[in-house]
């Protein structure tokens, strides 16, 4: 794929760590939430092998947090998922699809409940903030809804619990996946959460204070030597190989949550009342004709337009979504939305790259 420089605009905001990063050597940006999301430092394939063995730390202040809060804000938060959170636990994140009237995919946030009139919704690459306040207003609901100046750093890899437990103690060590606590350094309280972009494991640090986070990101790295530190970035190939789903890439709007693999988060079965609810009902009644899933391709190198999938008659039977090299399977590794006739594992099919047909399978996702 050709690469090409991203003009800088006010428009295009840059993070508190952008210039700790552009220190570090960062050689490319993507924009996503309207801000520069780096994607490389050294080169993908030394990151994701670095990723796998040692420990990174992610700008990924990109991860907007839309905060609702007031006496209503539980019942905005349900009308915009289809997951029940009527349950849901202060202390807890919950990985949900957010969906428009007509069942839409609109995100997956990770949603944290602070306490019961207090909730934070970590997005993906979507306009999440006008959805909100547009539901809000036509339900005249008693609610503040804006985006908080939260940046996040996400610390991932199999060192990352070490790293973690020499600056905040052992205590953090214990902390659940998809659960989240407020934790000290140095007079500075961090909210963290046992979470993160990849299938490495670690942990994100949602920061508040630009100059706790400062403090936190350089002393990361003066004590990270011994682990093998670098910086880093969310990795396609190791998140597409552990079935990690990316809004805007593998998801779109003209989804459905049953396509995507949520169908365990569509519970229409309770009383809960969310935006989308007998549309989904219809979409569940008829059935699905598609759906997301892995697959294996016979070569090492695709162009942003290479997204047709054929059957052996040259008939499109789906759409590449998300592909990236794979060092482990030495090819390239996808998602793709394809016919449900054909997305049987080990499946055969092709794509057309440079003029020339490959051969690829489907396969299981997390990729196998």
């Amino acid at each position: 794929m050709k690469k090409f420089f991203i003009s800088k605009s006010r428009r295009l905001r840059s993070t508190p760590f952008t210039s700790r990063i552009e220190d570090q050597g960062v050689k490319s940006y993507t924009v996503y939430n309207h801000m520069l999301l780096p994607t490389t430092f050294s080169s993908v394939e030394e990151e994701y092998l670095h990723l796998k063995k040692d420990v990174q730390v992610w700008d990924v202040s990109v991860q907007r947090e839309i905060e609702v809060s007031g006496k209503d804000s539980q019942q905005l938060v349900q009308l915009m998922t289809c997951r029940d959170l009527s349950n849901s636990k202060i202390g807890s994140c919950y990985y949900v699809p957010l969906v428009d009237a007509n069942g839409g995919m609109l995100n997956d946030p990770l949603i944290y409940k602070l306490n019961d009139d207090k909730w934070r919704i970590c997005i993906a690459d979507s306009d999440v903030l006008l959805f909100a306040k547009g539901i809000a207003g036509s339900k005249n609901l008693k609610v503040n809804i804006f985006e908080t100046n939260i940046s996040t750093l996400a610390i991932q890899g199999p060192k990352s619990f070490k790293l973690m437990e020499e600056i905040f103690g052992k205590e953090i060590t214990e902390l659940k996946f998809f659960k989240f606590n407020f934790f000290n350094f140095k007079n500075n309280k961090y909210l963290i959460s046992r979470s993160g972009f990849s299938k490495q494991g670690g942990y994100e640090v949602h920061v508040e204070d630009i100059k706790a986070g400062l403090l936190l990101y350089d002393h990361l790295f003066n004590i990270g030597n011994k682990y093998n530190l670098k910086p880093g970035a969310p990795n396609h190939a190791e998140r597409i190989e552990g079935g990690l789903l990316s809004y805007g890439n593998d998801m779109l709007i003209t989804d459905n949550p049953y396509e995507c693999g949520f169908e365990k988060s569509v519970n229409l079965d309770t009383n809960i009342n969310f935006l989308g609810k007998e549309s989904l009902k219809k979409i569940k009644d008829k059935g699905i004709t598609r759906k997301l899933v892995g697959v294996k391709i016979d070569t090492k190198e695709l162009s942003l337009s290479d997204t047709e999938l054929l059957d052996i008659n040259s008939q499109i039977i789906g759409e590449l979504r998300s592909a990236a090299f794979s060092p482990k399977f030495n090819k390239i590794v996808g998602i793709s939305m394809i016919k449900n006739e054909f997305s049987q594992i080990t499946t055969k099919f092709q794509i057309k790259v440079d003029k020339k047909y490959v051969s690829g399978e489907v396969t299981n996702l997390p990729i196998t």
